[in-house]
């Protein structure tokens, strides 16, 4: 009988000789053994045919649910001889539970195994994202201008005027994912190629949450100087910096250096994007126990990247008891072997001077922050907190604290996981803050707009919806991209960060030969006409109505005439079948317009 091995690589439909379903691959599972319940993340497809009897789809499914997996989808066709031709597509727990799955099925008399597909591997294959033209390249017309030799004149309007480029590129809309993989998701430093996919899928995000045009740039350098020098270098074709996956402390100086040399914003979302969602989380959680943030003592373990991020927000927006601790203890002043970022906290923390452990630190504590390792808590420990206590256990997969255990004293409970309720998720603030970022034309970013941005993603849950297993929404709330967005836009306009509010050159006033020619054009094609007017008498270098906005007014003023009358107006034609442009009702509106057009001279 023949039989496949499952196996996770690229080689993803390759079969192997019948025998042992051993060996599988750990590095996925981070070397957890904490029981996982079947995800989509280790889902294989398993091409089977089978002997065509009454019993042949159901023996399968049965041997799958038996070994723990669970069967998502079943197709059966019409096989070889009588045959049948199943495709079983099943959820396992692991790489090796994976394998038991199909030995489980290899084992049914009359069974033979074909192929096995890692359907996480199929998807990547290839990568994840791609390029996209947004302009039609239909024949030579639109090649000359969206290439040679129309572009030339758009690169000297962009010379002469820089900060058109906004306007005139893709830098609008255009976020730089940049790793140099020293600290990917919980796998550590596995360098740019393991990076990758992570920054791919990143990207994809931003697309689908935000339609932000994100493009990973993976360093195969972990030089602090020379991370620094690279990103600023690229920085003219991007309107936004996202740092990703770089490891503490070197994440700290990469990120502050790049802010005090580029005009852009800069944002490490390992730090920020975790701040955001865990004060809107903290937020929600409060109201639903009665408390104000002054009033709580919070407890935090890590004082990582994360830890630091969450620390500085919480005291921006309004916590004033706050105990971080690390692998040492408490951060305390005084206290030996601190860095500078320990220093910091140690002088904005613990007024106390409390120099104990991290179990000592949670006796009356109302709220418990981990962005740290697994099982640094117990239950027990939660049951030392006040009454009403928070607890948010973000490691991942493993958890600071058992989520069940915490629940049996905790009022609110909230992991990193999506198999528990309260998931802290990055992706609920990275898109939109980058979409109000963007649209604002943001030149920094400041703690004021990533607390607006916390705020407004807390707001999105309503108050008549929020409760102990409900303080945040879910990345595919509709509100979530665009509440967050329209804050933090509001937040930059107030602190004077736009481009739209400082510093910009007023533009040149609209060639009137341009808005007559372009009113003209749409005029004729909306009438049905085949034939182009011509000008001889428009300029072909230097015009100032190369930039957007004549292409704006004239759109307005095009549309404003086509009122309620247009269609009886399209419907006209004369007694040649070909619609007279002097006729159309409308036309004078234009005329009218046309005339009273300013004038280069004004």
């Amino acid at each position: 009988m023949k039989s496949t091995r499952y196996q996770p690589d690229l080689n993803i439909l390759r079969t192997f000789p019948p025998g042992s379903v051993a060996g599988a691959v750990s590095l996925m599972e981070g070397g957890s053994d904490m029981t996982m319940a079947p995800s989509v993340s280790y889902s294989i497809t398993a091409r089977l045919e089978v002997s065509s009897h009454g019993r042949a789809v159901s023996e399968i499914t049965r041997a799958v649910e038996q070994a723990g997996g669970v069967v998502t989808a079943l197709d059966v066709n019409s096989g070889n001889r009588g045959a049948l031709r199943v495709d079983v597509t099943c959820a396992a727990t692991d790489t090796a539970h994976a394998e038991s799955l199909v030995a489980a099925m290899t084992a049914i008399p009359g069974v033979t195994v074909h192929k096995v597909s890692d359907r996480t591997f199929l998807l990547h294959l290839g990568g994840k994202i791609e390029m996209r033209s947004k302009v039609p390249l239909r024949n030579r017309d639109d090649l000359s201008m969206a290439y040679t030799p129309g572009v030339a004149r758009v690169s000297l309007a962009l010379a002469a005027k820089p900060e058109d480029a906004r306007r005139l590129t893709i830098k609008r809309n255009s976020v730089a994912v940049v790793t140099d993989g020293s600290a990917v998701l919980g796998l550590g430093n596995i360098g740019p190629y393991a990076a990758l996919p992570v920054m791919e899928g990143k990207a994809a995000l931003f697309k689908r949450f935000a339609n932000i045009d994100a493009w990973p740039i993976c360093l195969d350098t972990q030089d602090t100087d020379q991370i620094v020098a690279t990103v600023a270098a690229i920085a003219p074709g991007f309107g936004g910096i996202n740092l990703e996956d770089i490891s503490a402390p070197r994440c700290f100086e990469v990120e502050r250096r790049l802010r005090a040399m580029l005009d852009i914003p800069v944002f490490h979302d390992d730090q920020h994007g975790t701040a955001i969602v865990v004060l809107a989380a903290l937020t929600n959680a409060l109201r639903v126990v009665g408390k104000e943030l002054p009033d709580v003592k919070i407890v935090m373990a890590g004082a990582g990247a994360a830890g630091t991020a969450v620390l500085k927000l919480l005291l921006n927006a309004g916590a004033r008891n706050v105990i971080s601790c690390d692998i040492n203890g408490a951060v305390y002043q005084g206290r030996d072997g601190m860095n500078e970022s320990l220093t910091w906290i140690a002088e904005h923390t613990n007024d106390a001077c409390y120099s104990g452990n991290l179990v000592g630190a949670v006796v009356d504590a109302d709220v418990f922050i981990g962005v740290s390792a697994p099982n640094v808590l117990h239950g027990q420990d939660v049951k030392t907190m006040n009454p009403g206590a928070i607890v948010f256990a973000l490691a991942n997969p493993d958890p600071e604290v058992d989520p069940d255990e915490a629940r049996e004293y905790a009022a609110v409970v909230a992991t990193g996981r999506s198999d528990y309720p309260n998931q802290i998720n990055n992706v609920l603030a990275f898109p939109g803050v980058f979409r109000g970022l963007l649209d604002a034309q943001s030149t920094t970013i400041t703690d004021a707009m990533l607390v607006a941005a916390a705020r407004a993603l807390a707001d999105v849950v309503p108050a008549e919806e929020l409760g102990p297993d409900y303080i945040i929404p879910s990345v595919f709330h509709p509100d979530v991209a665009s509440g967050v967005a329209a804050a933090v836009r509001e937040a930059v306009i107030a602190e004077g960060a736009s481009e739209l509010a400082v510093g910009r050159r007023s533009h040149p006033k609209p060639c009137r030969m341009m808005i007559t020619w372009t009113t003209w054009v749409r005029i004729q094609r909306l009438a049905g006409c085949s034939w182009r007017p011509r000008c001889s008498g428009i300029r072909t270098s230097g015009a100032p109505w190369s930039s957007s906005l004549s292409t704006r007014m004239s759109r307005a003023h095009s549309a404003s005439c086509l009122t309620g009358r247009r269609r009886s107006a399209l419907t006209r034609s004369s007694s040649s079948g070909r619609k007279s442009l002097p006729s159309l009702p409308w036309y004078s509106a234009a005329a009218r317009w046309r005339r009273t057009a300013p004038s280069r001279s004004r």
